[in-house]
């Protein structure tokens, strides 16, 4: 009966339209259903970070530098530019969007949350590099404080509107199912409004992460296989259409917790190529994130200042980075899933992007 939950909310998410203008849940939590039009392209274009060993953005590279291989085989660009924002070079609109989690987490983890974010809005004399902007993530919906780069100004408006916790954090009754099934509709509206904006978004989700149903695995049959395969290839278009990557910060608990946890998601990194391949876990938090190009960080174990370290670290890959696009590889059936690698001929450097696309007829 609960795996019935989980299946008909992924049904229901595999088929909406995304909007915008959605920011809060409807009654039981069903949205309403309208059919999905994709915007159908031949071009695909990724955001590639480049990072020396120390973890510091690579400048200067031009596109000789760069080797994109579309599974295994290498493809040309039909367009690079290198942005660097320190050096003044012509740049899309660049928003960061730091989330707030009180879906799942517990007083002490949304308190901790709140503190690193306002460590990070404060830091530099309350000064930000890029418009940043805050949401809320509660059972009831997202709370969203438009962008700014007044640090200060937004760390006010923070504390002005406490995070929260609802019937969801507070009633031990509510189960892991019911916050995947949350999760996934925040995101699914975080998606919708990001996308509606022009530039590139970096959504930095402050979240021990939702639950990653471990259990449910051996009771998915094809049917729940197929829904959940169709929501994989519309989430992860609508955040690479969308121009989104995604962050994890974790958000760890004080006392407890198994760290081991943390890495359970590494073995859903693949990208999924088949109906047969689908689980709830390829729609955790964490796998989203890397498979979106951006990072998972999860050493800040509460501490409010590693934790702004953190968020400004995922922040700091819109300083200076690469866009590449490239002709899609023709697909024989549809939502054909291909990887994506990129090299960079340099030395000592490592380079991030989204690890793969689904290419259609």
């Amino acid at each position: 009966m609960q795996w019935l939950r989980v299946s008909l909310a992924i049904s229901i998410l595999s088929s909406i339209t995304l909007t915008a203008q959605q920011t809060s849940f409807p009654s039981a939590f069903v949205p309403p259903v309208t059919p999905v039009v994709e915007r159908q392209t031949q071009n695909v274009t990724i955001d590639v970070a480049v990072n020396d060993r120390s973890g510091k953005p690579v400048r200067g590279l031009q596109e000789r530098n760069f080797t994109l291989l579309d599974d295994k085989q290498t493809k040309n660009l039909t367009s690079f530019r290198a942005v660097d924002l320190d050096a003044g070079t012509p740049a899309p609109p660049i928003e960061i969007v730091l989330v707030i989690d009180a879906v799942n987490a517990d007083v002490m983890k949304a308190e901790r949350q709140r503190e690193g974010v306002r460590k990070f809005l404060q830091s530099n004399g309350g000064k930000l590099a890029l418009p940043v902007s805050l949401v809320t993530i509660t059972d009831t919906g997202i709370l969203p404080i438009e962008a700014s780069r007044d640090g200060n100004a937004l760390a006010a408006i923070l504390d002005q509107n406490p995070t929260g916790l609802r019937l969801v954090n507070r009633n031990t009754s509510f189960s892991g199912i019911d916050r995947f099934n949350l999760s996934l509709q925040a995101l699914n509206s975080m998606i919708a409004r990001e996308s509606a904006k022009p530039g590139r978004k970096l959504i930095v989700w402050i979240s021990p992460g939702w639950p990653l149903l471990a259990r449910a695995v051996s009771d998915t049959t094809t049917k729940d296989q197929r829904q959940i395969f169709n929501t994989i290839v519309k989430t992860s278009t609508a955040l690479r259409l969308g121009h989104i990557t995604l962050y994890n910060v974790v958000a760890r608990g004080i006392e407890g917790n198994d760290v081991s946890q943390f890495s359970y998601y590494t073995a859903f990194l693949s990208g999924v190529k088949s109906v047969s391949q689908a689980y709830p876990q390829n729609l955790a938090l964490s796998v989203l994130a890397v498979q979106s190009g951006g990072l998972v960080l999860n050493g800040s174990n509460d501490l409010a200042v590693a934790m702004a370290n953190e968020i400004a670290r995922s922040a700091g890959d819109a300083q200076a980075f690469y866009v590449l696009t490239f002709q899609a590889s023709h697909a024989d059936h549809a939502d054909e899933y291909h990887t994506l690698q990129v090299k960079v001929d340099q030395p000592g450097v490592t380079s991030r992007t989204r690890t793969g696309y689904y290419a259609q007829p």
